[in-house]
Order: structure tokens, then sequence, then C-alpha cells
């Protein structure tokens, strides 16, 4: 297959410039993206043949166990060409598209050549650096099944979890250690972590590595790990950025690659819907509230909040994922979406790597991807370890020349519809179909249903779980035969209205005058009226002895 960005060198690398067309004079030289231009690794000591079989591989037994135990039974092409030279301990350079396997390819020969060893405190013996949690997450969660069958313990550290449990754990002592480039410099400063011991060191996804900066926090890392370690580099791109890695510490390394340079997918269909304006927001609700899960991704954390918050208004239950989240908001957030709860996940950039949800088939860039490396593994997230998946674009009006570009710099040929939100083709494309328009509260966490319950029933019932009772007030918690000042109480005497004793009216006023009371009345004024003439009614400050 013709690799596309070999090809576009070839046009563009030397003689004259290409012509320029009429109108690019007037947009600024950077608009138009490059090709990424991969470098060339010199090769060394040739590499050995695939294989053909996991059986006949130099593995310990209880990995093979494992293996079939996890229903792994035979290699995807990016682990039959490189677990030969890994196991062997060489360094390797292996290109794969995101979701052919990368993780088992680098995670085997890390776990066979690692077995039967124990870790001292503070000194694990293999790392795997990543860019990003999720992909740590997922790193951990895929080789934890092997790492058990073989009595290895791996550990993850990473950005926005406790940084003392995390220390703890490394203390008590691990043998693999999954970490983020910037989490691990913090436990190394803080003498937590020590890289003496580490014998075999693995970089994947490289190329978001150097796209994010970490260039020269990993070179830190690799400095200090063992010399004459085993090194293996692993990423869906290879591009100038990671040149440098590969120069500086990989020793004589056997380069692999089993996909397009570009990284296509043949398993995965690409579509380009061309939308107006005012119909994108309703396109994008009936795609979201298709029959299955769907992740959609845009640019901007605020956006993904927004759009949540629209799909739950129109009736699709859709959770936002971002960097603004904690890592349990995370953790949780995919938890729910693997398990079918939320069925539309927006998500940013961060989600476009280390992301594996089993039976995904649909990513919708409703925000068009500005790298076409972000659009490669955007679209890795469907399509994943042979299955089939669809990608579907977005694109507004003012949007088609720097997609169309972007395809073009990414190798990919999509079929462009045009279509509007009610349209056959948007819904054969995608599943669309029409909300229900009934808002969805987003989910609550089960730690903070747990909450609720219980503080509903500690309001019904106190601490001994009986009916819990309104606090008592300064008078109820006095005996009642002492007054507020703690005086004895005197019992007030009961008096009757119109007894026989003062129950005759007033000659005068023909009003009725209570037994007891001494004074005159007005003829307006009633005894407890409240009013001046009547205000010691009943207050027993003026009394008369019976006869």
């Amino acid at each position: 297959m013709t690799d596309p960005a070999r090809t576009q060198r070839t046009r563009t690398g030397g003689g004259r410039p290409p012509r320029k067309s009429a109108g690019a004079s007037a947009r600024p030289r950077t608009a138009a993206p490059r090709p990424a231009e991969e470098f060339t690794v010199v090769q060394g000591t040739p590499a050995r043949p695939p294989a053909a079989s996991f059986a006949e591989l130099d593995m310990p037994k209880a990995l093979l166990t494992a293996l079939g135990r996890e229903g792994v039974t035979e290699p995807f092409p990016i682990q039959a060409a490189t677990l030969p030279d890994a196991l062997a301990g060489r360094d390797v350079l292996g290109r794969g598209r995101t979701g052919s396997g990368k993780t088992l390819a680098f995670g085997l020969p890390l776990l066979a050549r690692t077995a039967g060893q124990r870790a001292d405190s503070r000194y694990p013996l293999a790392l795997v650096l990543v860019p990003t949690r999720e992909l740590a997450q997922q790193v951990t969660e895929a080789l934890s099944p092997y790492a058990i069958g073989l009595n290895l313990r791996i550990t993850t550290v990473v950005g926005g979890m406790s940084i003392t449990r995390q220390s703890n754990q490394v203390r008590r002592g691990t043998e693999v250690l999954v970490a983020t480039p910037g989490r691990l410099d913090d436990l190394i400063n803080r003498g937590d972590v020590r890289l003496d011991h580490v014998k075999i060191t693995v970089l994947d996804e490289a190329d978001q590595m150097a796209d994010m900066g970490f260039l020269p926090q990993v070179a830190k890392l690799l400095e200090q790990v063992a010399p004459g370690g085993q090194r293996m580099l692993f990423s869906a791109t290879l591009d100038r950025n990671v040149d440098r890695l590969v120069t500086r510490f990989l020793t004589d390394p056997v380069t692999h690659s089993v996909d397009p340079s570009a990284g296509a997918v043949t398993t995965m269909d690409h579509h380009v819907i061309q939308l107006e304006p005012a119909d994108k927001a309703e396109a994008t609700a009936r795609i979201a509230a298709r029959d299955g899960r769907v992740i959609m991704f845009v640019h901007t954390k605020h956006g993904a909040d927004r759009l949540a918050k629209q799909l739950r208004a129109a009736g699709v239950q859709a959770a936002a994922l971002h960097g603004g989240k904690s890592q349990p908001q995370r953790n949780r957030t995919l938890d729910q979406f693997r398990e079918g709860q939320v069925s539309a996940l927006i998500a940013t950039n961060v989600a476009a790597r280390g992301i594996h949800i089993d039976g995904l088939d649909l990513v919708v860039n409703v925000d068009p991807p500005i790298d076409h490396k972000d659009y490669l593994h955007r679209g890795g997230r469907t399509a994943r370890a042979g299955e089939s998946g669809t990608v579907v674009t977005l694109v507004l009006p003012e949007q088609r020349r720097e997609v169309s570009r972007l395809m073009t710099t990414a190798g990919i040929r999509p079929t462009v519809t045009k279509v509007r939100p009610g349209d056959g083709e948007l819904n054969r494309i995608t599943g669309a179909r029409t909300p229900s328009g009934v808002a969805v509260l987003p989910l609550l966490a089960p730690a903070q249903v747990a909450q609720a319950a219980q503080a509903a029933a500690k309001a019904e019932s106190g601490a001994d779980g009986q009916p819990r009772r309104r606090p008592q007030s300064k008078r109820s918690a006095l005996p009642k035969d002492v007054d507020l000042n703690g005086n004895p109480r005197r019992p007030r005497p009961k008096q009757r209205l119109g007894a026989a004793t003062g129950g005759t009216r007033a000659a005068a006023g023909g009003s009725r005058q209570a037994a007891g009371f001494i004074g005159k009345t007005s003829g307006r004024a009633q005894p407890g009226s409240g009013t001046k003439s009547g205000s010691n009614y009943g207050t027993g400050r003026q009394r008369r002895k019976s006869d």
C-alpha cells in the first residue's frame, strides 16, 4: 500500500515549489496543515520472524494459561511481529493503530521477563510511561490478570488521585509501575520512588507525550533507569518529535509497523456529514438518541458540559468526560458508559486515547479535530481488536476546506453526505432517531445515593433507631413546677366565664363580667379582649376571695 506521507514528501520534497492558487496569498503560510513526516530508523540486527501462535513463544506456562483463561488464543499482527524480539530483550520500536493490540505486545514480554523477581520497597523493576490517566488505567486493567498469574504486583500512579496512597503502595513494593510522567516525577522528588532497578521501560503513545510537551520529563525519567536495560516505544504514529527519544535512548532498535503510515483502518467507515448551522443541534440530538452507545467529541470542557446538559434536556442520558473532572468522577462516568447507564459520552481529547469500550461502533466528531493525529485517535475508540466501526464528522460550510485537508493528511477518503436532521441518510449512517423530549436527570454516584439514603434514615430515627423527637427548648427541659428563673412555680387558678358567682350582667353596660374581676369595665371592652381596660383579665394579678 502506498504511504500517503511518503507520497506527499515526494511531491513537495525537491525541485520547483508547487504553484500557489490564486487565493493562497491571502492566507497565512501556516494555515494549511503539513503532512506528518515520519523518520527512518536505520535497521541494524535483522528482526526475528513473526510468531504464528503464543504457544511457540518462550513465555512462562502460567502466562500461557492466563492467556487461555482470558480467551486470547491468537496474536494480533502487531503482537506476532514484536513478541519474538521483545521476549529476546531487544529494543523495539512499534507502530500500530489505536486498538491494534499494542498493550499486550509490550505487556507480555515485560511480564515474562520480570517473572520470578521480587522488587524492594520504592524500587520497581519495570516501568510503563503513558500520557494520560485513562490510558494508565487501561494498561493496568489489561495486564492485571496476567500479572496475578505470575505473582507480580502492578501499581498505577497518576495525577488526580491521592499521592499519599500511591506513595504507600510503591513503598510496600511493586514489580511493575504504570505511571504518567508528571506524577512519577512528583513521587521521585518526594523520595518515594527510585528507578535505579528498572530494567524494562515502555513508552506507550509516545507521539502524544511529545505533543503534550512531556518530552523533557520523559527524557529526565529515562536518564534515571538502569543503564543497558530494555526500552520499547509504541505509538500509532511516528513523527520527528519521537525521533529524539529513539536516537537518544534506544539501542539498535528493531522496527515493526503493521499498519499504513497514516494509520487508516480498513474495518472503519468514515463519513463526513455536511450540515447547516441551524440543523447541527437537532442532528446531534438525533444521533445521540440512537439505539446504542456513542462517543461524541468536542473541543472544550465547557462545550462538553453544555452539550451533555442539552442532550439530557432532550431525553438522552448523556455525561461529560474531560480534564476538568476529578479522576474518581471520570472513572465513574466511564463505568456508567460501559454498563450502558449512560448512552452518550461527550468527551474532549482527554478521552481520545486510553479508553477501551467493548462493542462501541460509532464515534462522532461534533467539533472536527484540528490535527490529523487527533482524528485517528478519536476514531480509534471504535473498530478495536478487529471489530468494525463508523466515524462521523459533522461539518459546517465554513469548515469544509479544513476538514478536507485534514482527511487528506490522515490518508482518509470519507463518504461525504449532505443531510437534514430528518433525512433517511442520517438514520442509515448513524442510526439516528427522534429523542423522547422528556428531560432526564444526571446519574448520581453510588456513594451519593448511599449518602442520601443514610441522611434520610438518620432524619427519621435517632442514634438508637427510635423515632427522632423534636429538640427540647429551654422551657421544656425544666421541671414542670419550676419557672424559667428556677423559682417554684405557682399554679394558675382556673377561671370561668359567666359563672353563678360573677355571671350577672352589669346594670349599666349590660356586658358580661368575669368572676374574680375587679375594676371598671367599659362598654366596648370585653374581658380578655386585650384592650387597655380589660388587660388584667386572666392574669391573676387582681383577685378576690370567693365568699
